[in-house]
């Protein structure tokens, strides 16, 4: 059955009461978020651990009454059918497919739709009522009190892309109430960090030179954020890759002047390194997560310790 990706966001307590998720659409950040969601909720409420693997073909049910349920992860849905949903349904464990569009998710989103056991989740660029309805859930969840000038500009400005949007909105809980106006916000949402993404870019160069742009771009905790699931989203690539022109063919097409450096930094992966920078991944996510009064020298280390694996 379909559900508004928006309740997983806006409603803190919603129900994990089915077996298969399938989060699809064409809004990355808006999926990464989504599948975060379920799964931190799952491991709040439940002991479970979490299983990656590209497809049903790599899937082998071990569940064993002394086993946590586990979450297993599945990047791609071709071989989906009633059939293979039907073999797994009883097993204890819970499956999250995230997939873009493409036409090899169509029949999958028609079998999902259908199946009483799962819940469809489109996640596409968010619209004008989409904003209104996440701003006013921030609006009453931080107890954040606006005039209506402040409102409907951050209605305009706020970005279309989930986690834009999200780390426009953690800049301004830094504000107190007496400081939201207008000139403040607009102060905040228009600083000059624009360029954070090419921080990546300097990869290679000496150590000296990667502090001195990470400082200059990487400013605010959002700014960290943004950074590091930029960064993680082509590390993500390399894992998920099968060869050299599946990772090729992913690489979006703004990026043409890059895509010699995302080659390269392809090449430098085997699978011991792949291991390692996963772990990398999942090590910093959780610091950050933790620690965010330390999370601009994390992601320093982050970088740094990136560079280390790739150069390796």
């Amino acid at each position: 059955m379909r559900l508004d990706p928006l309740v997983i966001i806006l409603d803190q307590d919603f129900k994990l009461e089915k077996k298969f998720y399938f989060i699809s659409g064409n809004e990355k950040t808006f999926i990464e978020r989504i599948k975060t969601r379920i799964i931190d909720k799952y491991k709040r409420e439940n002991s479970v651990s979490i299983l990656k693997i590209e497809s049903f073909n790599d899937y082998v049910d071990e569940t064993s009454l002394f086993e946590n349920k586990k979450i297993i992860l599945i990047n791609n849905c071709k071989e989906i059918d009633n059939d293979i949903l039907d073999r797994v349904r009883n097993s204890g464990n819970i499956f999250i497919f995230a997939q873009e569009n493409s036409q090899k998710t169509r029949k999958a989103k028609n079998i999902f739709l259908q199946d009483k056991d799962s819940y469809l989740m489109n996640c596409y660029e968010l619209d004008k009522s989409s904003k209104i309805k996440i701003l006013n859930e921030y609006i009453k969840s931080t107890g954040l009190k606006i005039e209506d000038d402040v409102y409907w500009f951050l209605i305009e400005k706020l970005d279309s892309k989930y986690a834009f949007l999200e780390n426009s909105l953690n800049k301004i809980s830094s504000l107190k109430h007496e400081d939201a106006t207008l000139f403040n916000i607009k102060n905040i949402l228009t600083i000059d960090s624009s360029g954070k993404e090419k921080v990546l870019f300097k990869l290679y160069k000496n150590n000296k030179e990667i502090v001195r742009a990470y400082r200059e771009k990487i400013i605010t905790t959002a700014d960290v954020n943004e950074f590091f699931y930029y960064c993680k989203s082509f590390c993500q690539l390399i894992i998920d890759s099968k060869n050299e022109e599946d990772y090729s063919k992913k690489i979006p097409v703004y990026l043409f002047k890059e895509k010699g450096f995302l080659i390269d930094f392809y090449r430098k992966y085997n699978s011991k390194k792949k291991e390692m920078l996963l772990g990398l991944l999942s090590s910093t996510e959780k610091i950050l997560r933790r620690e965010s009064d330390l999370s601009l020298i994390s992601g320093l280390r982050f970088f740094l310790s990136l560079k280390k694996i790739t150069i390796s």
